[in-house]
C-alpha cells in the first residue's frame, strides 16, 4: 500500500511515565499524551503510539497472582491489562473525535517477507484512514526468541517500518546526563551523534537497567541505531508539559540523536 505524505512521528511511552510512586496507572498522564497526539493530528502529523503499562494495568485488576513462572505471570498480567489500556485510549481519543487501533506484534513480524509486508499494509491502511495505531508486543504468544528486548526496540522497528520522520522515547528523566542527575554541576547532553560513545556517562549517572525491561543503556543503543537510519530520535521526560509538541516544534527538549 502506498504511504501517505503526512509527516509521521513514532512515540514510545514507558511504564515509568504512566505510573505513580505506588506503581499504579495515572489516567491524567495518558490523557495528556492523547491530547498532544490530537494536536499533532490537527497539524496533519500522524502518530504511532507504543504504550507500555499493560502488565501494571493487569496487576491492578488481578491483584496477587499465584503463578510462579515469571514469564507466564507477565503474559497473564499483560493479557488482562491490554484491554483495560485500550479501553482508556479508545475513550480518550473518542473525546477528541479520533479513532485508535491496537496492533500487536512479535519480532517475527518484522522479518523480511510476507510477515513484514503484512505489517506494512496494516500500518499504511490505518494511517491512510486517520486512525492512530497503538502498538505493543504480543505478550500472549511471544516466546523467548521472538520477544523484543523492550518496547524501545519495538518502537525503533516500527519507526523504520513506516519510514517515520521522528522517534520520541518518553521516560521519567529529562534526557541523557553527563553525570549523576542529583549533582549540581551535571547537565543534560542536548545532542548526540550516532558515533558518540556515552558508556562512561551511563556509569557516572547511576542510571542502569532499572526501568522496566530496558534501561538508559538500552535506550542509548536503540536511539543511536535509529538515528543512524536517518530517523531523528529523542529521549525526553514524558511527564513534562507539552513535551511531544515542543519536540516536534523544534524546541530544545531532552536529548536529540542525529546521524
Amino acid at each position: 500500500m502506498e504511504r501517505t505524505e503526512k509527516k509521521r512521528v513514532v512515540i514510545k511511552v514507558g511504564t515509568n511515565v504512566l505510573t505513580n510512586k505506588d506503581n499504579r496507572i495515572v489516567r491524567p498522564i495518558i490523557h495528556e499524551i492523547v491530547k498532544q497526539i490530537a494536536e499533532l493530528y490537527e497539524q496533519d502529523i500522524m502518530a504511532v503510539l507504543i504504550s507500555s503499562g499493560s502488565a501494571i494495568a493487569g496487576k491492578e485488576v488481578l491483584g496477587s497472582c499465584s503463578i510462579e513462572d515469571k514469564a507466564t505471570r507477565r503474559q497473564v498480567f499483560s493479557s488482562v491489562g491490554q484491554p483495560r489500556m485500550m479501553r482508556t485510549y479508545y475513550e480518550l481519543f473518542h473525546d477528541y473525535g479520533m479513532k485508535c487501533a491496537q496492533v500487536l506484534a512479535t519480532k517475527r513480524d518484522f522479518n523480511p517477507g510476507i510477515w513484514r509486508e503484512n505489517m506494512i499494509n496494516c500500518y499504511e491502511g490505518l494511517l491512510s484512514e486517520g486512525v492512530i495505531p497503538i502498538a505493543n508486543e504480543d505478550d500472549a504468544t511471544s516466546v523467548s526468541h521472538t520477544m523484543f528486548t523492550d518496547n524501545d526496540e519495538l518502537a525503533s522497528l516500527i519507526a523504520e517500518l513506516i519510514n517515520a520522520d521522528m522517534l520520541i522515547m518518553l521516560t521519567d528523566t529529562d534526557g541523557v546526563y553527563n553525570g549523576h542527575p542529583d549533582d549540581d554541576h551535571t547537565h543534560i547532553i542536548r545532542e548526540v551523534d550516532v558515533e558518540d560513545n556515552l558508556d562512561h556517562y551511563i556509569q557516572k549517572s547511576g542510571k542502569g537497567e532499572g526501568e522496566g525491561r530496558g534501561g538508559m543503556r538500552s535506550k542509548l543503543r536503540i536511539a543511536q541505531g535509529t538515528a543512524a537510519k536517518d530517523i531523528t530520535t529523542f529521549i525526553a521526560n514524558g511527564k513534562r508539559e507539552r513535551v511531544i509538541l515542543d519536540i516536534v516544534e523544534g524546541k530544545t527538549v531532552g536529548t536529540k540523536f542525529t546521524s
